[in-house]
């Protein structure tokens, strides 16, 4: 379930044949020239109805199901999360994450009966819209440095199954041995994200460790930041341009966004 920033880029991805899509809030961040929420100040972030225009924009734009990137649910209270689930689900997403990350340095999760209550309340929300949606809940004691990061993010999980999430999600984890303890310690069917950190394991190893579901956050957007800044210091500092040597040619992006349409 590769994630999409723009329509441009749901397009190119569902042309690819995959038959879902997810969004990254920091790939639309980046898009709006705004860095992540993650790493920024409350004052720098993409607020939640802009974030949700793009949401809508995407899903309106393509043909597969979507699944929203939520961050932390736009609110600490569980009023806000639910909030949140029923202006994404009014958005045309099938699906969204919540995280337990906070956004503070010094308490970077959410208190355990917080957190867990946070996702209770999406549920709730989810089950009042009457539409069929994916309740993603996102534990991220290892992105975070967690003294105890296999055993907490376990714990939450658990608890966020029992509140109603129903798929696990836990980013920063990459080796098969981790993984594999993860399938077999939580309950309930897990999300792994590749493309933060190590990517040796392919789609085919994910699946006989277990793992459900396979997302790759804001990773191919950062791919294509990499790509514009080698760009921009190839022709600023050798004059050349043989960074369009490899490029989709315009007649074939042309066929491609016009099937879509």
């Amino acid at each position: 379930m590769p994630n999409a920033w723009d329509i441009g880029s749901a397009r190119m991805l569902e042309t690819a044949g995959f038959s879902a899509l997810a969004t990254t809030s920091a790939g639309i961040a980046f898009s709006l020239g705004r860095p992540d929420n993650v790493f920024c100040s409350a004052d720098a972030r993409v607020d939640r109805d802009s974030m949700l225009h793009s949401v809508e924009s995407i899903a309106n734009a393509i043909s597969l199901p979507l699944n929203a990137d939520l961050e932390e649910g736009y609110g600490v209270s569980p009023e806000a999360v639910a909030e949140t689930i029923g202006k994404s689900i009014a958005a045309g997403a099938v699906g969204g994450n919540i995280e337990d990350y906070t956004g503070e340095k010094n308490k970077p999760l959410f208190e355990t009966v917080l957190a867990a209550d946070r996702i209770r309340a999406a549920r709730e929300a989810i089950a009042q819209s009457g539409i069929p949606f994916v309740l993603a809940a996102r534990s991220d004691c290892f992105l975070v440095g967690h003294p105890h990061a296999f055993a907490e993010s376990v714990r939450r999980a658990n608890l966020f199954r029992e509140a109603g999430a129903d798929c696990l999600f836990i980013p920063g984890v990459s080796d098969a041995d981790t993984i594999a303890e993860l399938v077999k310690e939580v309950n309930g069917p897990i999300n792994i994200v590749m493309g933060l950190t190590g990517n040796t394991l392919s789609f085919s190893d994910l699946k006989a460790l277990g793992v459900r579901r396979v997302s790759i956050g804001g990773s191919l957007a950062r791919a294509m930041y990499y790509q514009i800044r080698q760009a921009a210091r190839e022709m600023m500092e050798r004059g050349t341009f043989t960074y369009a040597d490899k490029q989709i040619p315009q007649d074939e992006l042309n066929r491609i966004f016009e099937s879509a349409l």
